[in-house]
C-alpha cells in the first residue's frame, strides 16, 4: 500500500499490527558488527556464544589449602598461586600449598582445606580429607564448543562476564538502530509556560528518552522541531532525518486536516504504508511507513499522534516491536496483571489503559488523568493493561500487560 492515496481500509487489529512491525524490523535488521566485549553491553548477540575451550580449561582448586598426593602426613614441597603452571607431584606423601583458583598439579589426589589442616612437629601437614572433591574438573561448567547463549539474546553483565571467561575479545552483535525525531506543529513552544493559544512541546523531550530505553541511538541534533506547517518543510525535515537514521518518529499531522502534511509528505517521498491506523484507543491515528534508500536498505517512518498519551501508545504498539526486530531480538512477550479495579472496554478497539502496579500484591490500578493530551497519569504509570476488543476488564481479572521501557535502577 503506497502513500500516494489516503488508505480507506479498516484499522489493523492491535495484535496483528505488533506482528507486522516485528516482521518488518527483522527483515531490515542491519548486518552484525564486531565490537570489543566491554562495548557490547545492552546490544544483542548476533551469533551463538560457544565455548572456545573447556570451562574450566584445567583443574583448579576451589579452596585455599594443600594439594596432596598419597596418604598423610604430607611434606610440603612448594606453592601454587593462581596464574602459575605447577610441576607435577611425583611422590606419595608430598603436598604443595595452593590458592583458590590455582592449577592442580599433575599427580595430586586431593585438596586439603587450610582451616582443616595441622602441622606435625617435623613440619609436615596432616588432616582429614573431605569426601567431596575440593577442585573443579576441566569441562565441569562447559565442554569445548558447547552452546552457552543463543544468538538474539540481549547482552547484559552476566553475558559479558561469561564471554570474557571463555576468552572472547570481541562479540558479534546487532548495532543500535539510529533514530531521529521530527516535531510538527506551529502551535508548539519549546520553552516557557503555555499561553496565548500555544502549548508547550512535551514530546520533544519525551519521545527521544523512550527511544533510548527501547535501545535506540538518538544522536545530538537528531531531534528537530517544531517544523513549519508547510508541505515543503515536512518533506525536507523527513528527508534530512532519513539520511542518517534507521527510524524517524514524527509527532502530529497524522490526520487529514488543513495543516496535516504527513500523508502528502510520505507520498512525495515514495513511502509505502506498513500500517496505517490501528484499532487501539487511545492512539488513533498512528502509522508506520517504509522508504527504501539508494543503498537498498529500508528506513522506517513512524507517524505518532500529536497528543502525548496517544503518541506513547503508538510507540508501545508499533515502534517497540519494530525495534525488537531491527535489534535481532524476539518479539516482546506480554506479561499479565490482576486488575484492582474495573477497566472499561472500547468496543471494537483494544483499550490500552495506563496502570500503576503494586509491587507487594502484583495488582494493577488504573490511573486518573489519562486523557489523550494528558501526561500526569503517565508519570506514575508502569505500563498498560490491554483490554481486548469486545470485552471489559473486571476487577480481579487477569489481563495482558504492556510494560513501559525502563532503565536499570528505575522504578519497577
Amino acid at each position: 500500500m503506497t502513500a500516494e492515496t489516503v488508505a480507506t481500509t479498516a484499522p489493523t487489529a492491535w495484535d496483528r499490527a505488533r506482528t507486522l512491525m516485528y516482521e518488518a524490523g527483522r527483515a531490515a535488521a542491519p548486518a552484525p558488527v564486531e565490537v570489543p566485549v566491554d562495548d557490547a553491553d545492552g546490544l544483542t548477540l548476533a551469533q551463538d556464544l560457544v565455548t572456545l575451550t573447556s570451562l574450566p580449561a584445567f583443574p583448579t582448586s576451589s579452596v585455599d589449602g594443600f594439594a596432596v598426593r598419597g596418604p598423610a602426613p604430607w611434606r610440603v614441597v612448594g606453592k601454587v598461586l593462581a596464574g602459575n603452571s605447577p610441576a607435577p607431584l611425583a611422590d606419595d606423601g608430598t603436598a604443595v600449598e595452593i590458592a583458590t583458583g590455582g592449577m592442580l598439579p599433575p599427580g595430586a589426589d586431593a585438596v586439603l582445606r587450610v582451616e582443616e589442616s595441622t602441622r606435625t612437629k617435623d613440619g609436615r601437614i596432616t588432616g582429614r580429607l573431605r569426601e567431596t572433591v575440593e577442585w573443579r574438573r576441566p569441562g565441569e561448567e562447559a565442554d569445548l564448543g558447547e552452546l552457552l547463549i543463543p544468538a538474539g539474546t540481549p547482552v547484559d553483565p552476566g553475558v559479558l562476564g561469561l564471554a570474557a571467561s571463555c576468552g572472547y575479545d570481541t562479540l558479534a552483535v546487532r548495532p543500535r538502530p539510529r533514530a531521529a525525531v521530527r516535531i510538527f506543529g506551529d502551535e508548539l513552544l519549546t520553552q516557557g509556560p503555555p499561553g496565548d493559544g500555544r502549548v508547550r512541546d512535551a514530546l520533544g523531550p519525551n519521545v527521544p528518552a523512550l527511544l533510548r530505553r527501547y535501545g535506540c541511538q538518538v544522536a545530538p541534533g537528531a531531534v528537530v522541531g517544531p517544523v513549519e506547517d508547510t508541505l515543503d518543510a515536512h518533506i525536507a525535515a523527513i528527508r534530512s532525518a532519513l539520511a542518517d537514521a534507521d527510524l524517524v518518529c514524527t509527532t502530529g499531522g497524522t490526520m487529514h486536516g488543513p495543516v496535516d502534511h504527513l500523508h502528502p509528505a510520505l507520498a512525495a517521498l515514495g513511502a509505502e504504508y506498513l500500517v496505517n491506523t490501528v484499532a487501539v484507543r487511545p492512539g488513533f491515528p498512528m502509522l508506520v511507513a517504509r522508504v527504501t534508500g539508494d543503498d537498498g536498505r529500508d528506513r522506517f517512518i513512524a507517524g505518532l499522534p500529536g497528543n502525548p498519551q496517544s503518541a506513547l501508545v503508538a510507540l508501545a504498539s508499533l515502534v517497540e516491536p519494530l525495534l525488537a526486530g531491527l535489534r535481532g531480538r524476539a518479539l516482546p512477550t506480554l506479561g499479565s496483571v490482576l486488575l484492582a479495579e474495573p477497566v472499561p472496554g472500547r468496543g471494537d478497539y483494544t483499550h490500552l489503559a495506563l496502570v500503576h502496579v503494586d509491587a507487594a500484591s502484583g495488582t494493577a490500578k488504573p490511573l486518573r488523568h489519562v486523557g489523550s493530551a494528558m501526561l500526569r497519569g503517565l508519570a506514575s504509570a508502569h505500563g498498560f493493561a490491554a483490554i481486548a476488543p469486545g470485552t471489559s476488564g473486571e476487577a480481579g481479572a487477569r489481563v495482558p500487560f504492556v510494560p513501559l521501557p525502563l532503565l536499570p535502577g528505575e522504578r519497577p
